[in-house]
């Protein structure tokens, strides 16, 4: 055999080579980066061709971001789109902070009527009540309009003025607000329940949450109280480090509260309690429901796996998975999921499967036979995917017929 190739077979061969190893890394099926701009740019041709031959005018900025939402909706409720107009609400859950009249309103019955002004803020201030019926704000009729849209006409700059006509009984009245710097409380009211029992209830988790049960917990301890119970039914989370805060006002310093697993290293966090504890041997009730979510099931499902707390309700949401932030072109973001919480015991409190789905397009729950078993710091067996089960659990109430009426139409909320 000829131990010598000419310089030009080398080249030929390595030509050869070249081309097929080109030819791979470029072939459509192996390429996710091509297939994503293919994608786009038909996205983007078909987007253009719509805009100048459809018979009707169309509204382009609308119809991506319908597609954009529809898209998102295959994945989970939770990652979502937030274009630049809804960065002001984006930051209101986050930092419970707006600038408004400070005042809840709600639809009943088919008006829009304040259900509930804050103490101490503009709505309060100047009269309003609960019940009275939105009739305008400002120049804008919202009799028929969505309580988002007449949340937004209420919001503004601090230190400026809006007029909101209303209704009460048979009377019309008009008041001129000055709207304010609004700070949501996390903990809207505390106090003691009987003997030597304080309650704390946690409604929210944001900026503050775990300073505002700290001194919640500090005022009750000087009227007497020594046993707490926690209530973060109804609560649909947020910030998770508030949840580590307010474990932390339980639980010694150094101990791990949760985990994020996702599929990137970045995500991939242990978040342990940084600070002296408050108070770590008070006996310690916390009560959840079917609508405790996300921080609430950390901070209970931590508490449980601790053998801190005693959990007294029913088995929460089941919400285990973490959003993140991204910021987009255009001051837009993206909230989207990126891992999974884990709490102490090694369980993870996601309920529902979205990477499968039942014909309607729903995530599956979690079937009994697939969850785990785990250890609580006692000994004591809980298990995963079903959100945070109970100690105590406490049955659905039933009604008398007045009572279950005035419910299900929302006039009276019952926990």
């Amino acid at each position: 055999m000829n131990k010598f190739i000419s310089r030009k077979g080398i080249f030929t061969s390595l030509t050869v080579i070249g081309i097929a190893v080109l030819t791979l890394s470029f072939y459509p099926k192996n390429d996710k980066l091509f297939e994503l701009a293919k994608n786009l740019d038909i996205f983007a041709s078909l987007i253009r061709e719509l805009d100048t031959y459809y018979v009707d005018e169309i509204d382009p900025t609308e119809l991506v971001t319908v597609g954009i939402n529809a898209m998102l909706a295959e994945l989970d409720p939770y990652t979502e789109f937030i274009p630049e107009e809804g960065s002001d609400d984006f930051r209101v859950m986050t930092t419970g902070e707006y600038g408004g009249v400070g005042a809840l309103i709600g639809n009943r019955l088919g008006k829009n009527m304040i259900m509930m002004p804050y103490e101490g803020f503009p709505a309060q201030v100047s009269g309003l009540k609960v019940a009275d019926e939105l009739l305008r704000v400002d120049t804008v009729n919202v009799i028929n309009e969505n309580t988002g849209d007449i949340s937004k006409l209420l919001k503004g700059p601090a230190n400026t003025e809006v007029e909101v006509v209303v209704k009460r009984g048979e009377d019309t009245l008009t008041v001129k607000l000055t709207r304010k710097k609004i700070v949501i409380s996390n903990v809207p009211y505390y106090g003691m329940v009987e003997g030597e029992t304080g309650y704390i209830k946690l409604t929210d988790f944001t900026t503050n949450a775990g300073q505002d049960v700290a001194l919640a917990l500090q005022d009750l301890k000087a009227q007497g109280a020594k046993k707490i119970i926690l209530d973060v039914r109804d609560n649909p989370g947020g910030i998770l480090l508030e949840a580590v805060n307010v474990v932390n006002v339980f639980i010694p310093k150094g101990r791990e509260v949760v985990k994020t697993i996702g599929k990137l290293d970045k995500v991939l966090s242990e978040y342990k309690t940084r600070a002296s504890p408050l108070d770590k041997e008070i006996p310690l009730v916390v009560m959840i429901n079917e609508r405790s979510a996300s921080a609430s099931e950390i901070v209970a499902g931590a508490l449980q796996d601790y053998d801190r707390a005693v959990l007294v309700g029913r088995t929460s949401f089941g919400k285990g998975l973490v959003q993140s932030t991204i910021p987009l072109s255009y001051n837009s973001q993206v909230k989207l999921t990126t891992a999974k919480y884990y709490i102490p015991s090694g369980r993870c409190i996601q309920a529902i499967d979205y990477s499968k789905k039942d014909e309607d397009g729903n995530g599956i729950y979690v079937a009994d036979s697939l969850r785990k078993e785990f250890q609580t710091k006692n000994g004591r067996t809980v298990y995963d995917g079903a959100g945070i089960e109970p100690d105590v659990e406490l049955s659905s109430r039933s009604f008398a017929p007045i009572t279950y009426s005035l419910v299900t139409r929302s006039l009276v909320l019952v926990c």
